[in-house]
């Protein structure tokens, strides 16, 4: 009788673009969790399964592994914040407008809280991620936001007021809730995306609003 031999199937190689999202995945968990300072190349490259090597063959700087973060995590949440504005904003319904905006920074910080674990290590430590994170996405919304609130003044529906100032303490409530619900876990803060993102909108136009 002919004995069957079993060889062992090879597994398959990862695709350099595979292996570069694998570091990134890993990265940001590891960041998220210890830091930056707290987390060394070496520590990356254990949890990946790959050499010290592979990692800076994939990102030559420190700083081109942020960036990467920074796409990976923050480019897909600008792009759903903008687009749940601009439709609203043509029809210049501000309700709508505010409310998209609050409820989908809400609904992304409680689907994912890294991309904030991150951003709050980076400014506790002084690392230039949270710096290239406002340079790159942050601007780009509160612009939109603050123009959009000029504009409605210029409509005469809105009180005047500074546009950047009044931009920036709409993000503060909602950044400053999302903080303390997904962050420090607040019981008191236990309510659905859907009634704070109606609350804060109703605060924040109810300031804003010409009589």
């Amino acid at each position: 009788m002919v004995s069957e031999v079993f060889l062992e199937r090879p597994q398959s190689r990862m695709s350099g673009e595979d292996r570069r999202q694998q570091i990134v995945r890993v990265a940001i968990d590891l960041f998220s969790r210890k830091g930056f300072r707290g987390t060394t190349t070496k520590e990356i490259a254990e949890q990946a399964g790959v050499s010290e090597a592979i990692i800076f063959r994939h990102f030559a700087t420190k700083r081109d592994l942020y960036s990467a973060i920074l796409d990976y995590k923050a480019a897909e949440c600008a792009e759903l914040i903008l687009k749940a504005l601009e439709e609203a904003a043509g029809r210049k319904d501000d309700r709508a407008v505010f409310r998209g905006l609050a409820f989908t920074l809400l609904e992304l910080h409680r689907q994912d809280p890294t991309l904030m674990r991150l951003l709050l290590y980076s400014g506790l430590e002084g690392h230039e991620l949270s710096t290239m994170f406002f340079e790159t996405h942050v601007k780009k919304t509160r612009k939109f936001v603050a123009d959009y609130i000029k504009q409605r003044i210029a409509d005469k529906a809105f009180r005047r007021i500074d546009p950047k100032v009044a931009a920036s303490a709409f993000f503060s409530m909602i950044n400053h809730y999302a903080m303390a619900r997904e962050i420090f876990k607040s019981a008191a803060l236990e309510i659905s995306s859907e009634k704070a993102a109606d609350a804060f909108v109703q605060i924040f136009l109810e300031g804003l609003l010409s009589r």
